[in-house]
């Protein structure tokens, strides 16, 4: 049986209030909390990415959360890997894993699964690394952009795993490793005809809230984490000994204060281009969830929200 079997999920928009509501959930039921997120995984990045603080994470144990350096790429299929092994270490201490945070592309792959790649040939893989360290690693990845430039424009020279992994899948295929990554429902599959098929049977629940109480909620919250010391925090990761990888640099809100610490400009109207984006990305998000019909939408901001979630899970034949 799959890890993901016993496995629940509560997802939304930014700033729809799901940490608070799962804590109360995870408490309720005996689960543990999985992040569904692309930008929790990086370390010192916190503020902006509405981290859970660590009295949250004390009253529920929290995975995937501050697994990578900054300047590290990261894939849905290496966070698909990570995140079965969470939930295999969950269920074996007899707790129920519970997804919780709202990057799309993961919670798709999450309920519908990935394409298969092919697998490692270690004789290739041993010669591609042989290489990077015969020439460096800047020679390998420049080797990666000439025949797969989407992924090697995500990808650090440094990160000589990924670039290798990458490598071997063209080698061996004839296509791109961002290819293979495609979900179920892109021109790939429609190729190919076949994808894998998706971890387990998920009850998903989506959280809603009016268009104008979300936006209100999101303006809020990008004037408290600026007060919390956002820029701050942003002028540290400047700071690191590697520059941050293409995934963290794109993260909501911090391209906007790195563009600001970088050239300068008016800072009222950097603030108020962090929350439109903002808003922008939640409209992304609530257009992705529209077609994801499995997942059940309750109302964030009713007082039995929590039995609602519950209910739905229910429902959903959990």
């Amino acid at each position: 049986m799959s890890a993901f079997a016993h496995s629940l999920i509560l997802t939304g928009p930014t700033a729809c209030g799901k940490t608070a509501l799962a804590l109360e959930l995870a408490e309720r039921i005996g689960a543990e909390i999985v992040a569904l997120d692309s930008m929790t995984v990086y370390r010192g990045m916190d503020i902006g990415t509405a981290k859970p603080t660590l009295s949250e994470r004390a009253r529920v144990p929290h995975y995937l959360i501050d697994v990578l350096e900054p300047w590290e790429s990261l894939t849905v299929s290496w966070w698909l890997e990570r995140a079965e092994a969470a939930c295999s270490e969950i269920v074996a201490r007899g707790k129920r894993p519970l997804f919780v945070g709202g990057t799309p592309f993961y919670l798709k792959a999450l309920l519908h699964g990935l394409f298969p790649g092919p697998p490692a040939d270690e004789e290739l893989r041993q010669s591609l690394e042989a290489e990077a360290a015969r020439e460096g690693n800047s020679a390998l990845h420049a080797k990666l952009a000439a025949v797969d430039p989407r992924t090697a424009a995500r990808l650090h020279p440094n990160d000589v795993r990924r670039v290798v992994r990458a490598l071997e899948v063209h080698t061996l295929t004839g296509r791109p490793i961002s290819d293979w990554q495609q979900t179920w429902d892109t021109a790939a599959f429609a190729e190919s005809r076949q994808s894998a098929p998706p971890p387990a049977r998920i009850p998903a629940v989506r959280l809603e809230l009016p268009r104008e109480t979300l936006y209100d909620r999101i303006n809020r919250r990008v004037t408290n984490m600026l007060a919390a010391g956002w820029l701050d925090e942003v002028r540290r990761l400047r700071e690191l000994p590697h520059a941050l990888s293409r995934e963290a640099r794109q993260a909501l809100g911090y391209r906007e204060l790195l563009d600001y610490l970088d050239h300068g400009g008016d800072w009222e109207s950097t603030i108020e281009l962090i929350r439109t984006h903002t808003r922008q990305f939640a409209k992304r998000q609530l257009t992705w969830f529209r077609h994801l019909p499995t997942c059940i939408p309750v109302a964030a901001d009713a007082p039995d929200a929590v039995d609602r979630v519950l209910s739905a899970w229910g429902s959903s034949g959990e």
